[in-house]
């Protein structure tokens, strides 16, 4: 029999272990301490390492937007590709730090994580960090995170990362991340069987090799390179392993963006906190982004939503609206602008051995993938690009031959002007622009030296690279651009941006990230996520500090 004494120290027992779990929880959560089991945060395994989620934050029902501007948030991403899901994840409470014993490979860099090892690094002077680091990106925190979580990443070694990540519940900023399919944005659409540029683990998000989710998945990452169906379905599983699926609003298209002024009012409930510094006190007018848009509905129909946020960060990349050539002509049936378009005329049969050659226009990637396929397809093919074909800022010039066999394939094609040769069937036109197409299916072209031709083509594929869908914003974005006077361009009029912090220097609570800054590689695009997570974690402690003084 038990006695009544004993039951009586059993229900105490029970009730403190209720009472006090929280904080016990919170504190392994925060210093990686206590049970190595697969919920615990993993705070002491550096960013090699899978790093266990945090719980789910609500922020609204279930898939649900409201329609009349009932929500406001601290912050909305738009587009979620690996841009959006990255600083999702560091909105979440995913923080990295210097590990115990880490070293990275830069002396000098070393010294400067070691004089703050306590802080996080979105805690830290950005700038200060980054400076004297060299790189392939314009943006010297994109060069600071990218060599932290890859250093020597271009020297082939795997060195590993000097980061520890930590889980710390504390720190989210609550945000929204709305995409107008799948998390893991433009990646669902591309060819899914070609081989990406970049190697895997320059493509994977902090806290999920992706190497060890492909063993999982039992299949093997070719030559060290994923398939874009690869890379789609690593960044959907990364949104749910990471368990940042409340944070996702998929099907979503935003139609309009605009600044209005609230009435003073409570601009968050439930508690949340506001981050923008240009906020105002609590019952004063605020500066806020309206967003509207639409949600694909499960019947086929369209949900319309309105929203309020402080903060709204542009993430959405550039495979939205291919780049046309501006001529006369360009919009007739046979002027194609995809390389979808000219697979499925190859596979339905409508070109082949004895067809007019097609035309490729574009000497990037894209196009050279459309060389090889209308190759391999016995189709004849004209290569008509503006550069020489020994020019430096030529992307095949900028690859590795042993890594990229498939790419210096065409580049070799590519200096072959005549249609005899090793590569029977291709005829490149280096420094060749296009003038005009005609409709009996003519193509005008003009070479560097002003000679013109006229060429006979069953299909012309134009493929010179794709702009952003910007149009919900004011003006089209058109003075967002370093040139003001000039379109956004990913290449030539990136936005501008205040280097550290990504926020637009003539849109203050308005971030951009990605290949809309001039970031095109997902190694680089994370030093974005790095910089605005930072820039919004400081506006918050500031803040904070103001109200205990």
């Amino acid at each position: 029999m038990i006695s009544g004494m004993t039951v009586y120290l059993i229900l105490q027992l029970i009730f403190i272990v209720f009472c006090f779990f929280p904080t016990i929880s919170s504190f392994v959560n925060t210093t990686g301490r206590g049970n190595r089991g697969k919920q615990e945060p993993a705070a002491a395994r550096r960013s090699g390492g899978e790093v266990s989620p945090g719980k789910k934050m609500p922020l609204m029902e279930e898939g649900q937007l409201p329609s009349d501007a009932s929500l406001t948030v601290p912050v909305l991403i738009v587009g979620n590709g690996p841009s959006g899901i990255c600083l999702s994840a560091l909105l979440s409470g995913y923080r990295p730090y210097l590990a115990p014993g880490g070293q990275h490979p830069n002396p000098l860099l070393q010294h400067k994580l070691e004089e703050n090892q306590h802080l996080s690094i979105l805690d830290q002077d950005l700038e200060y960090l980054s400076e004297g680091l060299e790189g392939r990106s314009a943006n010297p925190v994109a060069l600071l995170f990218d060599t932290l979580l890859l250093p020597d990443g271009d020297s082939g070694r795997d060195f590993p990362s000097p980061l520890q990540w930590r889980f710390e519940a504390a720190q989210r900023i609550p945000h929204l991340v709305l995409g107008r399919g799948p998390p893991g944005g433009a990646w669902h659409v591309m060819e899914g069987s070609m081989l990406t540029l970049s190697f895997g683990s320059w493509m994977e998000l902090p806290g999920l090799k992706l190497k060890d989710w492909v063993r999982d998945k039992r299949r093997n990452v070719r030559n060290d390179r994923a398939t874009p169906a690869e890379m789609a379905a690593y960044y959907q599983h990364y949104v749910s392993a990471m368990r940042l699926h409340g944070n996702f609003v998929s099907n979503s298209t935003v139609t309009s963006m605009r600044r209005v002024c609230t009435e003073p009012r409570r601009l968050i409930t439930g508690g949340w906190d506001r981050v923008g510094e240009h906020s105002q006190e609590e019952g004063a007018g605020v500066s806020l982004w309206e967003v509207c848009g639409h949600r694909e509905a499960g019947d086929g129909g369209r949900e319309p939503f309105r929203l309020q946020a402080e903060n709204v960060v542009l993430a959405t990349g550039t495979q939205d609206q291919p780049c046309h050539l501006g001529v006369e002509g360009e919009d007739l049936p046979f002027v194609r602008h995809s390389l979808a378009e000219l697979e499925t005329a190859i596979a339905g049969g409508v070109l082949g051995r004895h067809s007019e050659p097609v035309l490729v226009v574009g000497a990037g990637l894209t196009a050279a993938d459309a060389v090889l396929g209308a190759h391999h397809a016995n189709v004849p093919v004209v290569h008509a690009f503006r550069r020489g074909v020994t020019d430096p800022a030529m992307i095949f010039n900028q690859l590795p031959k042993v890594l990229y066999p498939e790419y210096h394939k065409v580049h070799q094609m590519m200096s072959q002007q005549h249609g005899s040769g090793s590569y029977p069937g291709y005829r490149s036109l280096p420094k060749h622009r296009v003038t005009g197409f005609r409709p009996d299916g003519k193509c005008l072209l003009e070479s560097e030296d002003g000679r013109r031709r006229v060429l006979n083509v069953s299909l012309a594929v134009v493929l010179i690279g794709a702009g952003p869908r910007l149009s919900f914003l004011p003006e089209r974005g058109l003075r967002l651009g370093q040139d003001p006077e000039q379109p956004v361009s990913c290449r030539q009029n990136p936005v501008d941006v205040e280097p550290f912090t990504y926020e637009l220097t003539r849109e203050p609570g308005l971030f951009a990230m990605g290949p809309l800054v001039g970031d095109n590689f997902v190694r680089f695009l994370r030093g974005g996520a790095l910089g605005i997570a930072s820039c919004l974690a400081k506006r918050r402690q500031r803040r904070d500090t103001r109200h205990k003084d």
